[in-house]
């Protein structure tokens, strides 16, 4: 039994290896920016708050930029990566795409290459999905709407179906956005967070 003891001492000895934090990278656009809001009160900053409130080790990076495409993100998309070695990352674009009138295709091949490029690197992806109102026409919505499920699927990434539900579709909706009706308020925001929140959630374990 020494023998055995002495030949395990160097393995009983070894200090505990602290798990390092992960790290949820979001990559959007103005919705996830603060933009038109204090610093501190948008749903990305409420994110790192919830994550410290139940004793979450995680970090939130905001590598958001106000009037961001798919394709903007694309091409920022691999030096964040590099950079901030996420373990999550929360795709947050499109908006803009469908405001310029981008082809549904080209929105849905740079959502995919960044969902591809993100689990290449070792994250796991989370979709926010937007979809738009019917002035944009009905079958120009339908497509777009449809892409985020599809990039999803294929690409094994979780999807938040649509990111301003509860915010943009209720009865009373121009309460909870700001004077440009685009841009929501800073009441919309734990209402943001809690769309994303049950899908991010279960991925952080």
């Amino acid at each position: 039994m020494q023998c055995s003891l002495l030949a395990l001492a160097p393995w009983l000895a070894r200090p505990a290896v602290a798990k390092a934090p992960a790290v949820v990278l979001v990559v959007g656009d103005s919705l996830s920016a603060e933009y038109g809001l204090k610093r501190g009160s948008g749903w990305v900053a409420l994110l790192q708050q919830r994550l410290e409130r139940e004793r979450i080790d995680a970090r939130v990076v905001n590598a958001s930029i106000s009037g961001d495409t798919t394709a903007g993100g694309r091409s920022r998309l691999p030096a964040l990566l590099k950079q901030h070695q996420p373990t999550h990352v929360i795709l947050e674009l499109g908006a803009n795409d469908a405001l310029r009138g981008q082809p549904v295709a080209a929105t849905e091949a740079n959502l995919a290459e960044m969902t591809r490029a993100a689990r290449a690197a070792g994250a796991k992806v989370v979709l926010a999905g937007m979809q738009l109102p019917p002035n944009y026409g009905r079958r120009y919505a339908e497509d777009f709407a449809q892409v985020y499920a599809r990039v999803a699927k294929a690409h094994d990434a979780a999807l938040v179906p649509f990111f301003l539900r509860n915010v943009a579709d209720v009865a009373d909706s121009a309460a909870l956005f700001q004077a440009d009706r685009i841009h929501p308020r800073e009441e919309a925001q734990p209402l943001m967070l809690d769309n994303v929140w049950p899908v991010l959630r279960p991925l952080l374990k």
